[in-house]
């Protein structure tokens, strides 16, 4: 990732913060950021984000930071426009790093979905799949989480600006809970965690308070889920108990890891 120093008249790089289908928790992360928002936006213009101002201007954008799955037609032809006019692109959640929730649609038919939800159907304008935003565009970095963490938000930003790839790790969240030096909750408990097999980001929330990893930034770099299953069945767990611990933010990634590592 190459930043934009030595543009024209020292003008800042521009920033264009695009949703797809999507809850706009991401999105959010970034307001979050508070004290650091001021900073950032002395370095970038933020030229098109509308979750924050409805003064929005057009490409093109150096980095463009993009939320949300493709799930309707418009989408497709929008997130071309987006890639075509952004110099660098980074995904941010699950919904745009692996199609979200919304992908278990995925694995139905969405038809029987659209009468159940929607009392006019055929008003609805969707595609069959939620997909993730790389399965259509080239994608600069993924940036995992449901939502995403506001330090790691931070730090691709900053990486950008500094020219250089972002030092997300790619670990489990089993070293942040040693970092943090918790008591493993799937061994001295019993309680059902994946943590062994997502990648770090939350910095251990959930089992830091006692409760097994819900899976929210994904498979981690390396998965054996081939060992976890096992001694989660041992903890009372069915395979259908299983499948759906698995299937939840990161339901097509996760799958992809099930088809890798389960016989």
């Amino acid at each position: 990732m190459t930043t934009s120093a030595g543009r024209p008249g020292g003008s800042r790089p521009r920033l264009g913060v695009f949703k797809f289908a999507s809850c706009d928790g991401c999105q959010l992360t970034l307001l979050d950021c508070e004290d650091e928002l001021l900073g950032i936006a002395g370095e970038l213009e933020i030229a098109h984000f509308p979750e924050a101002s409805s003064d929005v201007a057009p490409g093109p954008y150096d980095l463009a930071l993009v939320e949300g799955s493709v799930s309707t037609p418009e989408h497709l032809a929008r997130v071309r426009r987006i890639r075509a006019e952004s110099r660098h692109l980074v995904t941010i959640g699950a919904c745009a790093t692996a199609g979200g929730v919304q992908a278990l649609r995925n694995y139905a038919d969405v038809t029987d979905y659209l009468a159940t939800v929607y009392a006019r159907p055929d008003y609805i304008e969707t595609l069959a799949t939620s997909t993730p935003i790389a399965a259509h565009v080239p994608v600069d970095f993924e940036l995992r989480g449901c939502p995403i963490d506001r330090g790691q938000l931070l730090e691709v930003i900053t990486a950008f600006l500094a020219g250089r790839k972002p030092g997300i790790p790619n670990h489990s969240v089993c070293f942040s809970c040693k970092q943090r030096g918790n008591v493993c909750v799937l061994v001295a408990h019993g309680t059902p965690c994946l943590g062994p097999v997502t990648h770090a980001g939350c910095g251990a929330l959930c089992p830091t308070y006692g409760r097994g990893c819900y899976g929210c930034f994904g498979p981690a770099g390396t998965t054996n889920l081939g060992a976890l299953v096992p001694v989660l069945r041992r903890d009372g767990m069915n395979d259908g108990d299983i499948g759906r611990f698995l299937h939840t933010f990161n339901v097509t990634d996760f799958t992809a890891v099930e088809e890798k590592d389960l016989p």
